[in-house]
């Protein structure tokens, strides 16, 4: 999986940062191949496009794909990421033999000051996960589902509770399958 990375310090051209993605997979690509190892670029929400990652789009992602074999260059979709295109339900079916990876966060508001941990947990925000599974489901995807939460809150509890919080809401709002109550503490309690 690529994070391809923000603008370099002082700069503030976006296409030619871009184009640098493009030509280090021409350079990474063939050694990945070689390895077995297929690379994925994760599209990244705007707010971190200066530092983080230039690629904000699925169909950017995707444009940048396809010039190399699905084999060797896919898309990872992280709903936390793009769940506010207004392209992105064609984008996900443009996306068809592309898909690495599917991930699952919520997109919550008022986002916390530090945006890196803002990550709500499944079913605590406004992303409808279970569309978003039909989509990916509908291009063929049949890999497997990570739920992908940086939150502080989520991470200060005991791990027992961390999974099984994690594993009710993955189960009733992303999959198709009942996880049985294990109830740790007697609480489900929210984030």
């Amino acid at each position: 999986m690529l994070v391809v990375g923000g603008l370099p310090a002082g700069s503030r051209d976006l296409l030619t940062a871009r184009q640098r993605v493009v030509e280090a997979l021409h350079d990474l690509a063939p050694h990945a191949v070689e390895r077995g190892v297929r690379l994925a670029l994760e599209p990244m929400n705007p707010i971190y496009c200066a530092d983080r990652g230039v690629v904000s789009t699925l169909g950017q992602a995707l444009d940048i794909a396809e010039g190399f074999a699905p084999a060797a260059v896919g898309v990872v979709i992280d709903t936390y990421h793009v769940w506010w295109d207004p392209d992105l339900d064609a984008q996900i079916a443009r996306a068809t033999g592309r898909i690495a990876s599917f991930q699952v966060a919520d997109w919550i508001t008022p986002l916390p000051a530090d945006t890196v941990a803002a990550r709500g947990m499944v079913g605590d925000g406004h992303i409808d996960f279970r569309r978003l599974r039909a989509l990916d489901d509908a291009a063929g995807y049949t890999g497997d589902i990570e739920v992908e939460i940086f939150n502080a809150q989520l991470w200060s509890r005991p791990g027992p509770q961390a999974v099984d919080l994690t594993a009710r809401r993955f189960a009733d709002h992303v999959a198709d399958l009942v996880v049985e109550d294990q109830d740790i503490d007697g609480t489900e309690g929210d984030l």
